[in-house]
Order: structure tokens, then sequence, then C-alpha cells
């Protein structure tokens, strides 16, 4: 099993929220080639929440360990309008409509996913063998899943910031990615989703780094 750790989103399309952000789409990735994942993390209790669940559920990602915070809203990302400014997240209200003066400006107020959290979902979900730090959090958070992967025995992903190191601690066949500015798209969370997929399969990083970005597409180019 692939246990995915990082709070989803909404995404809101043609009048339809489907499940986003970089945790949601690893995770959909992942059950997408097969695999068995669940995800750990937080949203609001409102409309936009349950529509992310039940998307998630259709792709195949269980949501057991999946907290509620009925403080704050989940985040509802709207597409960009290409005759308008590039558009970012806002905040739901309870009901799943977008919170009342909220603008199309990037608002990442959503519900705080905490290391007591992440420790009681991965407490909970003990049979794993990957366990993917999809979103960059604190050095608590990143702790926290470490040694849940050490005391498993299970393969270590993370995903940091741009630009940033990998967090101190790691056992040494922990693997890194750096995430991009943007993934509007989604390319690089399928690619981190694949890879996962291939370490819970069995296969070594270098040949699961491979298998993922052929199932993606990319070519790999020999040198001269």
């Amino acid at each position: 099993m692939i246990v995915v750790i990082g709070s989803p989103i909404g995404r809101l399309a043609d009048g339809v929220i489907s499940a986003g952000g970089t945790a949601s789409r690893v995770a959909l990735a992942a059950a997408g080639a097969g695999r068995t994942v669940q995800l750990v993390g937080k949203t609001g209790d409102d409309a936009t929440a349950d529509a992310v669940v039940l998307d998630l559920a259709r792709g195949g990602v269980g949501h057991v360990a999946l907290l509620r915070d009925p403080a704050r809203a989940t985040p509802l990302e709207s597409p960009p309008d290409p005759d308008d400014e590039p558009a970012g997240l806002e905040a739901s209200e309870p009901d799943g409509s977008p919170a009342a003066g909220s603008s199309p400006v990037a608002n990442l107020d959503g519900p705080a996913l905490e290391a007591a959290d992440v420790d009681l979902g991965l407490r909970y979900l003990t049979d794993f063998a990957v366990v993917v730090l999809a979103e960059p959090g604190t050095a608590d958070v990143a702790g926290i899943v470490a040694e849940a992967a050490r005391w498993g025995e299970a393969r270590l992903v993370l995903v940091v910031r741009p630009g940033k190191g990998a967090p101190d601690g790691l056992q040494p066949d922990a693997v890194v990615f750096e995430a991009p500015t943007t993934d509007p798209d989604g390319v690089f969370a399928a690619l981190v989703g694949g890879f996962a997929a291939a370490l819970d399969d069995g296969a070594e990083p270098g040949e699961a780094f491979r298998a993922s970005i052929a199932s993606d597409g990319w070519t790999e180019v020999a040198d001269d």
C-alpha cells in the first residue's frame, strides 16, 4: 500500500468540483496505476470537501485517514480564464460556494495539516510499503513521516519546495523530488505518483523513475 500525505483541495471546472492539489493528483496517479492508496490529509467540513472525497473514491483513493476541520473551509481552485488575470485558490463557504469577498488571488488559508495529524494517520495505516510526503511541510511533519517510514521499513519519497534541500535526518535511501514553481496540468504530480506506484510494485528507484517517465510519455536522451 502507498500512503500519500498532503491536504486535498477542490478544483472547479464546468460547474463540477473535483479533487485538486498535488497530494490528490499524486494519489490518483498511483491508484490509476493499480496500486492501493490511502491519503492522509485535512479538509474543511463543507460541500467542497464532500465533492473532493467522492472524486478521490471514484479514482480508487482511500480516505479513512482524511480529517475534517469545521473551523476552516476547503480551498477551491478555479482554472484560469484566458480573458482574465491568472486565477488561484479561494476559500469556500461551508456550503461549498466561494467565500464572500473572496477573490481569484491565491488563498491557501485552508485547514492546516499538523504533525500530530500525520502521526495519527500513519499509526492508523500501519501496513504500507511506500510513504509519500507529497507537499512540502514543516520539519516536524517531515520528521514524523521519516520515522514512520523507518519503523515500517517503507520506501520514503518527499517533495520539497523549489530551491530547497532535503530536511535533515532522512534515511539514506529516501528519494527527494524538487517541486516545480507551478504544475497546472499535474504533470509533476503524475510523475511522482507513477514513481511511487513502481516502488510499491517492487522496482528499485532508478527503474521506478524510468518506468514513471515512460508512462507519462517522456523519453530519455542518450549522451553523445
